[in-house]
């Protein structure tokens, strides 16, 4: 549940409290700051508290914010200048908090990226001009008006934010349009979803429903925004032994990310007595998909991606090398490379610290897969010249994600070569990101700056990719 902060007074406040009191979402605990008038009204309502303390004080205001996580603050008030000190002492206390700030001064400007000021007299002329002739209806007057249009708001956070929208799977929705800073954004396939966006997407209305969950909550939904679901690749022209050891660990992971299923796809059975025996792991979360060769495989795993709701791929580092790597990459899903060590033995991630963009496109993921397997996370910058201050910016965004998060990182900087340092780690699960320099791996890529690309070759650590835009 989310707790909202009401900081309020006056008629304006008063209205929009009865309103809350009449609510039927039941998913949010409000906290309100108002006259007895207004408390006498809603007695009745269980999800309401009423605080009798001066939001103007800092002091008093603090102790309110001390002690409960807010997901966003109104402040609705009478006075301007109660207002603004109001706001002002919300930024001491949380810099990045969301507000709503409910405005009758046409010259009230705030800059700032996490506010949004609601002017009521232009509210007011706005319903009063769509009451015109002539004058086109709003998106909740459009189409069947049950939902099949919606606006949503992407947190800082969500498993959606640095996102591009042609790696985010749509099955019976779309995103139409992005606003953001107060512009349009038409958007394509290369539009990164930001912090803050507000997204107008539109499809199934009660698909929507759980897109509009899936990207205003925080955590534990991996591997979406991909899909939803885990494909597995077996070929029995391997080991044996080694093949059950996989299967130990697709079936590990179906049950660790919440309500996925898991299909598992057979190349090169040649004995049906196997085929059989891996059939008894048949459920109604897990598929064995019929046998096929190599070649087969390039034209099938695209079509069983888009019916299957796929978001990640389980795969060997054999298979992954040498036949399917470039189809994955167009596919635009994370990949988990099986390694020596298997992953319900590993109690750690590592993410080593590379281009800032990727590693802002990673962090959601990266945060979620460790909070559902239970990891522990290591942020590391090894830097063969001992230069960290290139990170800072990564550095900060991380923290501010795990603060959000509720999550403990561990920040590790050394001067050493990367390659020798992931080589020299015990039972890590590497994440890192998925892009066209993966797939090319010369010898002269050892000596690359570039270092967090280079690791197929350490079989060692099982490894997650993350597809990244180039």
């Amino acid at each position: 549940m989310k707790n909202i902060l009401i900081l309020a007074n006056g008629d304006m406040a008063k209205h929009f409290v009865q309103w809350v009191g009449k609510s039927r979402i039941d998913d949010n605990n409000y906290y309100i700051t108002c006259n007895n008038h207004t408390e006498s009204i809603l007695k009745t309502t269980s999800n309401l508290s009423f605080i009798k303390e001066d939001p103007t004080s800092y002091l008093r205001l603090s102790n309110i914010m001390r002690n409960i996580e807010f997901a966003v603050v109104f402040i609705v008030m009478e006075n301007r200048e109660e207002g603004f000190a109001t706001y002002r002492n919300i930024r001491l206390i949380a810099p990045r908090l969301r507000i709503v700030f409910s405005s009758k001064w046409d010259d009230l400007y705030i800059n700032d990226d996490n506010v949004k000021v609601i002017n009521i007299h232009e509210l007011m002329a706005n319903s009063l001009y769509e009451e015109l002739p002539n004058v086109p209806v709003i998106a909740k007057n459009i189409g069947l008006a049950k939902g099949e249009i919606m606006e949503l708001l992407v947190p800082f956070g969500s498993s959606y934010a640095y996102r591009h929208i042609g790696s985010v799977s749509h099955r019976k929705w779309r995103i139409i349009l992005i606003y953001r800073k107060d512009k349009q954004i038409f958007v394509n396939n290369a539009t990164m979803i930001k912090p803050n966006d507000r997204l107008i997407i539109a499809g199934n209305s009660t698909l929507l429903e759980e897109v509009y969950s899936s990207v205003t909550e925080r955590k534990r939904l991996f591997p979406e925004p991909f899909g939803k679901n885990l494909y597995f690749i077996i070929d029995f022209n391997q080991n044996i032994e080694d093949i059950e050891i996989m299967l130990k660990e697709a079936i590990y992971l179906k049950e660790h990310l919440l309500d996925s299923k898991l299909y598992i796809r057979v190349l090169h059975m040649k004995n049906s007595n196997i085929l059989e025996e891996l059939k008894k792991n048949e459920s109604e979360t897990i598929y064995i998909l019929d046998d096929c060769d190599s070649s087969e495989l390039f034209n099938i795993i695209e079509y069983d991606t888009s019916e299957c709701d796929i978001g990640l791929f389980l795969i060997d580092d054999t298979i992954f090398r040498k036949k399917i790597q470039e189809r994955l990459y167009l596919l635009k899903r994370p990949i988990y490379i099986f390694g020596e060590n298997s992953i319900y033995n590993i109690p750690k991630a590592m993410v080593l610290m590379g281009d800032e963009v990727e590693m802002e496109m990673l962090s959601s993921s990266v945060f979620d897969i460790c909070e559902t397997l239970n990891l522990k996370l290591s942020l590391c910058n090894y830097d063969p010249e001992g230069d960290f201050s290139e990170k800072k910016n990564i550095l900060e965004h991380y923290e501010t994600l795990a603060n959000l998060h509720s999550f403990k990182i561990e920040i590790k900087e050394k001067k050493s070569n990367p390659i020798r340092e992931i080589r020299a780690q015990s039972n890590i699960l590497h994440i890192a990101p998925f892009d066209k320099s993966v797939m090319n791996r010369p010898i002269a890529n050892f000596f690359s700056q570039n270092f967090s690309r280079y690791f197929l070759g350490i079989k060692k650590h099982p490894t997650l990719l993350i597809p990244i835009e180039d």
